[in-house]
């Protein structure tokens, strides 16, 4: 028989679901303790199958008291904003909402009466209805993370594997997790695609188009340009007049004697070496006068 509701037996009611659960809560964690020291004894014989399913049950019963611990902190959510969560009203507040369902659905799960006559009385005072929206979850009204830890499902090998190391671990035993068949599976895959010694080449479009243009690329670097051409024929004819000129009476720079006339150093004749930093000497005196006007 569903008990009533009532503000203040609720509020008690809230306190004495607080305490139940933390002291279930050091319960089973005292449990879990010797369990895992049971775990390292049985891996330490080489009882290796033995260890892996009690290693399961251990997941299972952490993954309880994690339920614990949510429902402690739901409860204690609802005390501190009781004044919110006992006014007259067919739904819950959105500030409390999430509790009063996260209670409603998960306190089945649980072995605590506290807990369970709480249940009954958030479910008296919201009625019918919205009591089997939350057991139902319809809208994800309950925590994701309630939802999560009362799945039931058997834990991966990984996750034992890994549970198994931790003990071995923490109790100086010698054992070495084997590798997943995932892993391996994955080797041998990618032995398979050719990414280890010998393997097959990638004949893929992509890859013989990246060939083709590297050939492309080589060519183009061995065979030389025409503007390389065009500068050796220039300077073929450049050496030809060269030599012409050093011949006696031939050059435009030799006297009639055939002895070299001087450069000459008049402004605009551009010959002597000297005129053009002359020039570039003027006139930046002629800017620096003009600065100095200003």
């Amino acid at each position: 028989m569903p008990t009533a509701y009532n503000s203040a037996k609720t509020k008690v009611q809230l306190r004495l679901s607080v305490q139940r659960l933390r002291t279930l809560q050091q319960k089973k964690e005292a449990q879990a303790k010797a369990s895992r020291r049971d775990i390292a004894t049985l891996i330490e014989r080489g009882k290796i199958e033995t260890s892996r399913i009690k290693v399961e049950g251990l997941i299972n019963e952490d993954i309880h008291i994690e339920l614990l611990e949510l429902l402690e902190l739901y409860c204690e959510l609802l005390l501190a904003r009781f004044g919110v969560l006992d006014q007259n009203a067919r739904e819950p507040d959105p500030s409390v909402a999430e509790g009063v369902c996260s209670i409603i659905f998960a306190a089945p799960r649980t072995e605590l009466k506290e807990l369970h006559v709480l249940r009954d009385m958030l479910m008296h005072k919201y009625g019918r209805e919205f009591s089997a929206a939350a057991m139902e979850n319809r809208d994800g009204c309950v925590s994701d993370r309630v939802a999560r830890k009362i799945e039931v499902k058997t834990p991966s090998a990984d996750l034992v594997n890994a549970y198994m190391g931790e003990i071995a671990k923490a109790y100086s035993v010698a054992w070495e997790a084997p590798q997943s068949m995932s892993k391996e599976s994955d080797d041998n895959s990618n032995s398979g695609n050719g990414h280890g010694d010998g393997g097959v080449k990638d004949a893929s479009p992509g890859a013989s188009d990246s060939s083709a243009s590297k050939s492309v690329s080589e060519s183009k670097s061995v065979s030389p340009p025409a503007d390389a051409e065009k500068k050796d024929v220039n300077n073929n004819n450049k050496e030809k007049e060269s030599k012409e000129k050093s011949k006696p009476g031939s050059g435009a720079g030799i006297g009639s004697g055939g002895v070299p006339s001087p450069p000459s150093t008049k402004p605009g004749s551009g010959v002597g070496p000297e005129a053009e930093p002359e020039d570039d000497f003027d006139a930046l005196t002629k800017r620096f006068a003009a600065l100095k006007k200003r």
